[in-house]
């Protein structure tokens, strides 16, 4: 990437290349609708998130607006000196479509933090660009897995055990059953990397739990997991593929598998189903805890047990979707992210580069050519 290596600061990108152990995380400081006043801020909570053992050796590339960016680093010392700036000339914008942040890829924040990704420079990049500039670039300038036509969009949503990962939100609004498949390993190998999980379960989503329920695709794409499934547990030297078979909707909170699979029509209207509810749900809280002088009392004695759920489902906890199907690790944060948001998305993508997670996928993906 030549913008990177006759930049001012030459010196400094060799020294961090070559340093061995250091893992460089790329980020876009202008992405999202508070560029760097959000995203700088969100940097320095992650550190203070990441234990002594993840944070060791990670350094951050910045790419964006110098002025702007030295501005909000200098509040943040620790970060400051552990941070590097890349200038940029273009700034992809959230209005900016996909079509021109693309003829901007070469000199652009967003163009440049991929590319740094792209050339080894950096491990992983993380942005709040808009969706279809940042899925576009990604897949232009890091290229798609073998088999893989465009990467999927997962989602993490809390369960009464703990989390789950939903895929795909969008991404894919139509999907054959090689497709499902594809989810489904790719899937199971983020649950791995983000619960600690040597087998987590997968579940496809349908109309109805029963074998016989589904339209042809889902069908298919059953009776291959279940094959794969088989496979891995007659070859002791592959890993585990452990699918539960099919979950319906109210199955994703009761947390009965680790992963759930679908399409993207599917997935994307579920999940803004299930954000309308509970912005609903908390709306109609509100309004009755203020009708009469009684709702108020109960309503201040159960004040700490509604924080405690507000806790459980608040939405910044699961930001940080990873592109599934890249070749190298691109983690989206939501544009409307607060620092707290923003610096989980910035801890999975840290989380995702210490687990091998790009290798695992390519790897994983190979058990599709074993059932054929």
């Amino acid at each position: 990437m030549p913008a990177l290596r006759h930049s001012p600061i030459d010196d400094a990108w060799q020294a961090i290349d070559a340093c061995e152990g250091f893992r460089s995380i790329a980020i876009d400081a202008m992405g999202g609708d508070f560029g760097p006043l959000v995203v700088v801020e969100g940097v320095h909570i992650a550190m203070s998130q990441l234990s002594n053992n993840r944070l060791h050796g990670v350094r951050f590339l910045f790419f964006g607006d110098k002025p702007q960016i030295e501005t909000e680093l200098a509040k943040y010392p620790k970060l400051s000196a552990i941070s590097l700036i890349n200038h940029t000339s273009v700034i992809v914008t959230n209005e900016m479509n996909p079509i021109d942040a693309l003829r901007h890829k070469d000199d652009s924040n967003l163009g440049l933090a991929i590319a740094a990704v792209a050339d080894g420079t950096a491990h992983a990049v993380v942005s709040a660009a808009n969706t279809g500039a940042y899925v576009t670039l990604a897949k232009v300038i890091l290229g798609t897995l073998p088999g893989i036509d465009r990467p999927a969009i997962p989602g993490m949503m809390p369960n009464k055990n703990g989390m789950s990962v939903v895929l795909d939100l969008g991404a894919n609004l139509e999907c054959s059953s090689e497709r499902l498949i594809q989810f489904a390993l790719m899937g199971e190998v983020l649950a791995k990397a983000l619960f600690n999980k040597s087998s987590p379960t997968v579940g496809l989503l349908n109309v109805g739990t029963e074998e016989m329920k589904g339209h042809a695709v889902v069908q298919q794409t059953g009776q291959k997991l279940h094959l794969i499934d088989k496979k891995t547990q007659e070859d002791p030297d592959l890993d585990r593929f452990s699918f539960h078979g099919f979950v319906e909707g109210t199955d994703i909170f009761r947390g009965v598998t680790d992963v759930i699979v679908t399409d993207g029509f599917s997935g994307n209207i579920a999940l803004k189903s299930i954000e309308g509810a509970a912005l609903f749900f908390f709306e109609l809280i509100k309004k009755s805890a203020t009708e009469s002088l009684w709702n108020k009392f109960i309503a201040l004695l159960m004040r700490p047990i509604l924080k405690n759920v507000k806790k459980t489902i608040d939405p910044r906890l699961y930001n940080g979707a990873v592109f599934l199907g890249l070749k190298k690790i691109a983690v989206k944060s939501h544009g409307g992210a607060d620092p707290f948001g923003f610096a989980k998305a910035v801890c999975v993508a840290i989380n995702m580069v210490q687990s091998n997670f790009s290798d695992d996928i390519e790897k994983r993906l190979q058990l599709v050519s074993k059932i054929q």
